[in-house]
């Protein structure tokens, strides 16, 4: 009876004890970091009017507006973080200093994009029109839409999202209390 006791009290405290998370050490979370890779956090779509003018030899111009849309993808690059940029203090308690968030793509949506006008000067109507014209202002519009993304606030909210989700991720592993910034 009394071992029947004893096995009882014995399997009570294996299965009612306080369940512990596994000791990580700074290396082995920067390989949880680094396995996520790039890690896009915010997307914007984007619509951008472009006009190109090429001047014509002799005389004359070629006018071109283009309607674009595209799909701008922001996040953090996590493959280069390094166990110096994290830091564990006490049982609970992560710090991590996470790169800068960055455009990762930016796609212009080709069914979306359209010519809107299209002309050449109407005292030479012998130039043909440039079939390169609508490949420039399509390669103009990428930077316009990339600055336009930037300006609307797409990296702030990219760094605001990756900590978001790394501190869910972080928390799931045992850690109470996470932060993100410089580790000194």
């Amino acid at each position: 009876m009394l071992a029947l006791l004893a096995v009882l009290l014995a399997a009570g405290a294996l299965l009612f004890r306080p369940w512990r998370r596994p000791a990580l050490d700074p290396p082995a979370v920067v390989r949880q970091i680094q396995a996520l890779q790039e890690l896009a956090t915010v997307r914007y779509r984007i619509e951008k009017v472009v006009g190109l003018e090429e001047q014509k030899y002799p005389v004359g111009a070629e006018k071109l507006l283009i309607v674009v849309q595209a799909d701008v993808r922001a996040g953090i690059d996590l493959a280069g973080v390094r166990a110096e940029q994290v830091r564990i203090d006490g049982a609970d308690t992560l710090r991590v200093h996470l790169p800068d968030p960055r455009i990762l793509s930016v796609a212009i949506d080709e069914k979306a994009t359209k010519v809107w006008d299209r002309r050449i000067t109407w005292w030479t109507p012998w130039v043909p029109f440039s079939p390169d014209l609508e490949q420039k202002a399509r390669l103009a519009a990428l930077g316009s839409v990339e600055q336009a993304a930037r300006e609307m606030g797409i990296l702030r909210q990219a760094r605001d999202n990756a900590e978001r989700s790394l501190r869910s991720l972080f928390q799931s592993m045992g850690f109470r209390q996470v932060t993100f910034g410089p580790v000194s």
